[in-house]
């Protein structure tokens, strides 16, 4: 006979967006025993993100245990109930690839939804509360420090979640405000950014994305990649690296990797811009065959090049893959090598600045740019455009 768990997910936001966390425990359903637990700091994110990471921690664990069982999931947030069990259409962009992920886990005979009162998912709001406290501290929570399982009934107050499909800001295009008298100054998690070397379409500024013809670098630009590894080297602070899967930026940080004795971990989130029909041209090319959509697409990062994707939707995915660095490499310098839009990004909503400002940033090739992530939600802008390496 199938054995019947019982998981009880949560996630929170202190700031919706703001620094958030999940919590999930799988119990059995014949006995109550608790028989795992699992908890987060996911960093920058809404409510509703925090809940569905929840959820998937705690169908993982569940799987762990016995992929055969039967897994009866309780959480506070109709909104996740509901999507889940599909009675509401998921139309968030944010919230479809993180359901899929949940459906993915276990087959949907083997998972039923209920929705409980929020007072009845205390041990996972405790938990995402530990995470999220953990996060403040520049730590990730430990099971050797829960105390969930005990003190439920003092567990803080996690933020309400939204219950709607909607987030109150678009990911990635705001960030919390706190003031500096209040910033949690321990250990930053910092991103040293580093724009690949050039390639042979770099010299002639022609639009260089993720949807053309994925050039490699040139003999300069693998000239400048060994002079930045040569400044790491020297420095000695950078402790991981990250790439976009583009082979320009694989090429700059393998050169750089190599010479700090580390592995490169790549990610999807920082690839350039898909820039459409546009790939391959210069700007004067693309405002001669392409005037209307060039003036529109100058006018608002919502609007795309044509076949192309636009600035917002960048936004969003920079955003989500820089929340993912900031959670795994919690308190650390980490090296990440991509390109024009996601350097700039980064930059604009660690200052909070518009969209508009990205067309006002020069960023050289191989050039070095850096933003130090804290706990509690502040960014600090620390260097960019440094070329100082390539003289």
């Amino acid at each position: 006979m199938a054995r019947t768990f019982t998981v009880e997910a949560d996630g929170g936001s202190r700031g919706n967006p703001g620094p958030a966390g999940y919590g999930a425990v799988v119990c059995d359903s014949a006995t109550g025993e608790v028989l795992a637990e699992a908890a987060e700091f996911i960093g920058t994110h809404t409510n509703n993100v925090a809940e569905y990471r929840g959820l998937i921690a705690g169908l993982r664990a569940a799987r762990a245990l016995d992929p055969e069982a039967q897994v009866r999931v309780r959480m506070d947030s109709k909104l996740v109930v509901e999507q889940m069990s599909g009675r509401w259409k998921i139309k968030h962009p944010d919230m479809r690839p993180l359901a899929a992920e949940a459906r993915s886990i276990l087959p949907a005979g083997q998972v039923t939804y209920e929705w409980i009162p929020r007072e009845k998912n205390k041990h996972a709001d405790r938990l995402a509360n530990e995470a999220m406290d953990a996060g403040k501290r520049g730590r990730q929570w430990e099971p050797s420090r829960s105390t969930a399982a005990l003190t439920t009934a003092a567990a803080p107050a996690v933020v309400e979640a939204v219950e709607a499909d909607e987030d109150p800001e678009p990911a990635g295009e705001s960030e919390t405000a706190v003031g500096w008298g209040d910033a949690d100054m321990g250990t930053p998690t910092t991103f040293v950014l580093l724009r690949h070397g050039e390639t042979p379409l770099t010299p002639e500024k022609r639009f260089s994305g993720s949807g053309g013809t994925d050039p490699e670098l040139s003999e300069k630009g693998l000239w400048q990649a060994r002079r930045a590894a040569d400044l790491l080297a020297d420095r000695g602070t950078v402790q991981a690296v990250v790439s976009s899967p583009l082979k320009r930026t694989r090429q700059t940080a393998e050169i750089v990797a190599q010479r700090l004795g580390l592995d490169v971990r790549v990610e999807e989130g920082v690839r350039e811009t898909d820039f459409g029909a546009w790939e391959g041209l210069t700007f004067g090319e693309v405002k001669e065959r392409f005037p209307e959509e060039l003036t529109a697409w100058l006018a608002s990062p919502k609007v795309a090049p044509p076949g192309g994707e636009s600035f917002a939707a960048t936004a969003r995915r920079v955003a989500l893959a820089r929340d993912k660095m900031i959670a795994r490499y919690a308190g650390r310098t980490v090296l990440v090598v991509t390109h024009v839009t996601p350097v700039k990004t980064l930059l604009r909503l660690a200052l909070g600045a518009p969209p508009e400002s990205l067309f006002r940033m020069e960023l050289s090739a191989a050039a070095f740019s850096a933003v130090a992530y804290f706990a509690d939600g502040n960014a600090s802008v620390r260097l960019f455009n440094d070329t100082s390496h390539l003289r």
